[in-house]
């Protein structure tokens, strides 16, 4: 029991600021939408959809961190700083060459993008004025993005925490001033907030090199960025992130499929979609959390050869993930009624919203007991396979499927397209618990 008590406390310890930054930054998603929506519901709606492409985006540095956080996790609980460091560089180096690839896209290339995702030419009109302001950001955010992993991995979640906030009430209060003209400010509506982002992400940048210059986290090796030193880690860090960028790619490319097959829907559809999702990503931010703060424990534990104390671990973890998951779902359901008071939509958008909600709320135990076990637990041994090959059969054998029938060949009515792309989540769960009962993961793969 003692040994539960302290290994929850460390947990909460890592979790608490890391569940708060993934939720602060749910939040900039939030006022977007809620601002936006006092617009018009093409603004929110033509948002949503342009902001699948920092969506996308997010999979591939999502993959870059993760790929991180397996490697360096367990040399930081070895006490190899000098290899943390030359980890953290190579991280860097593919996270910003992709972050320029990105920006790139989006200032030259922002109508054919938006056709992508809708084919109501209002939509693409300003969803194309939102990616051409907003490219710049995704530059800026390879590199934040990459310190942000490096930081929760080195004890230092708390500042990356604390910078994320910061920049996410900047975001807020800058989407308030540019999006509706406050002060001495113009008034540039959808551009406004992507104008805000790209502000944001620049101040992230400049308060990590400050942090940097305090020598609060480790330094960036310019020289291990162009080239690495050790030529094996670098082959230890591409045999684990390959595995999880494809993962990312099929889980992400599936969820983003989600909003294709609602775009083409209808706006009343897009935006309600658009506002269930938000709430479920703020509402999960302690599942992801969690599931963050389980990899970089167990994985310190495998570093340091403890396998029997990671299984122990990894079994009260998994149990924990279902209960958090739950509560979650109830959360969701208390504020439906609120939501659906508050937030302005056409009379048949609401009508799906009540319902989608319904349905975020029964979606996100799986979520979080499948994040817990192949975001957190299984990575943390290097077992980065098994997430790949069961998100992309689940979504695009399964899932993706199934719901474009529903929509385009079956003409089913929204809210029963809504509820097949929910399944993902259950669908894959007796695969993965039985996975997790090998034990592969139990694993140190430090050199």
């Amino acid at each position: 029991m003692k040994d539960n008590k302290g290994l929850y406390k460390k947990l909460f310890t890592i979790v608490a600021p890391i569940a708060f930054q993934y939720m602060m930054s749910s939040l900039v998603s939030a006022s977007d939408a809620f601002m936006l929506g006092f617009l018009d519901q093409d603004s929110l709606s033509a948002s949503s959809l342009a902001g699948q492409i920092a969506f996308v985006y997010s999979l591939f540095f999502g993959a870059f961190v993760a790929g991180c956080g397996v490697l360096a996790a367990q040399y930081w609980g070895k006490k190899d700083q000098r290899t943390v460091e030359e980890v953290l560089a190579i991280t860097m180096r593919y996270s910003l060459i992709i972050g320029a690839l990105f920006s790139l896209a989006a200032a030259l290339l922002p109508r054919q993008i938006m056709h992508i995702f809708t084919s109501d030419s209002n939509l693409i009109s300003l969803g194309a004025v939102y990616l051409r302001t907003v490219a710049a950001s995704y530059l800026l955010a390879g590199f934040s993005q990459a310190y942000f992993g490096i930081m929760k991995v080195c004890d230092r979640a708390g500042l990356s925490s604390l910078i994320g906030s910061l920049a996410v009430v900047l975001n807020i209060a800058l989407n308030g001033c540019l999006i509706f003209g406050v002060g001495p400010f113009p008034e540039m509506g959808i551009a406004g907030a992507a104008l805000a982002t790209v502000i944001t992400r620049a101040f992230e940048c400049v308060f990590i090199l400050f942090v940097i210059g305090m020598k609060k986290c480790p330094p960036l090796r310019l020289k291990l960025m162009l080239r690495s030193r050790t030529p094996l880690l670098h082959r230890d860090y591409i045999r684990y992130t390959l595995p999880l960028l494809l993962n990312q790619l099929g889980w992400g490319g599936g969820v983003t499929m989600y909003s294709v097959i609602m775009g083409h829907l209808g706006s009343d559809a897009t935006a309600a979609n658009s506002i269930a999702g938000i709430v479920r990503s703020i509402i999960a931010s302690l599942c992801w959390g969690i599931a963050s703060g389980v990899g970089i424990i167990i994985g310190g534990m495998l570093g340091r050869d403890e396998k029997e104390e990671a299984k122990k671990a990894g079994g009260s973890f998994v149990r924990f993930s279902i209960w958090i998951g739950a509560a979650s779902g109830v959360v969701i359901l208390a504020l439906t009624p609120l939501l659906m008071r508050f937030i302005t939509l056409a009379p048949q958008a609401q009508f799906y919203l009540k319902y989608m909600l319904f349905m975020a709320a029964y979606y996100i135990i799986g979520n979080s007991l499948n994040s817990t076990i192949i975001s957190g637990i299984f990575p943390a041994g290097g077992d980065t396979r098994f997430g790949m090959i069961c998100d992309i059969v689940t979504l695009w054998c399964v899932v993706v499927p199934m719901g474009m029938i529903a929509a385009f060949l079956l003409k089913l009515p929204v809210l029963a397209v809504a509820f097949i792309l929910t399944l993902d989540e259950f669908v894959k769960i007796p695969a993965v618990y039985k996975h997790y009962m090998k034990y592969k993961w139990v694993s140190n793969i430090t050199r």
